[in-house]
């Protein structure tokens, strides 16, 4: 499953491994202050190297675990999002969640709509599932915008969903529901 690479007109949806780590970090730092406002408060040392490789092992053994598979949105060798599948089911859910970033440079120009789109090919086609679940919070437009032109659908409201920048935040919640399967 490491071996996974998802090749788009202008990128490669890559599974990082350990040896990685610097790739990421230089992501994760120069797109600390893009990126606050959409995650949970970090400290200083979740992006110290360290702790880089240490997300990168735990997230390689989700992924041979059948769990999550998390894959750098990668253009020209250099990591310039996250496209990540998680909270992989099987059984009769065959669903997971979706989370995705991109680089503050990055934005308006397609690429995390040419991402995503690649990446629930991928979780349809070759994993098989049946549901990928997106949630965000309200005052995100564009999450909310490309959501819809993926073709999600809005599914519920949910009141204090995730810790947020440090504060409780509601959370739309949507799918997209795979009629192929």
């Amino acid at each position: 499953m490491s071996k996974v690479v998802i090749a788009t007109a202008r990128l490669q949806l890559r599974v990082l491994m350990p040896e990685h780590a610097p790739m990421m970090q230089q992501y994760l730092l120069l797109n600390r202050s893009h990126l606050a406002p959409w995650e949970p408060v970090r400290d200083e040392d979740f992006f110290s190297l360290e702790k880089c490789e240490e997300r990168l092992l735990s997230s390689s053994r989700l992924i041979e675990a059948g769990l999550a598979l998390h894959f750098a949105v990668c253009m020209d060798e250099k990591m310039i999002g996250i496209c990540n599948f998680s909270n992989i089911v099987r059984g009769v859910f065959h669903a997971c969640h979706l989370g995705y970033a991109i680089a503050e440079k990055q934005q308006g120009q397609g690429y995390m709509q040419e991402a995503v789109r690649a990446g629930i090919a991928h979780m349809f086609q070759q994993q098989g599932l049946h549901r990928v679940m997106a949630n965000y919070v309200p005052e995100n437009l564009r999450s909310a915008a490309l959501l819809e032109r993926l073709g999600f659908e809005k599914e519920g409201y949910a009141k204090s969903y995730l810790k947020i920048s440090g504060i409780w935040r509601d959370h739309i919640l949507t799918a997209l529901v795979n009629q192929n399967n």
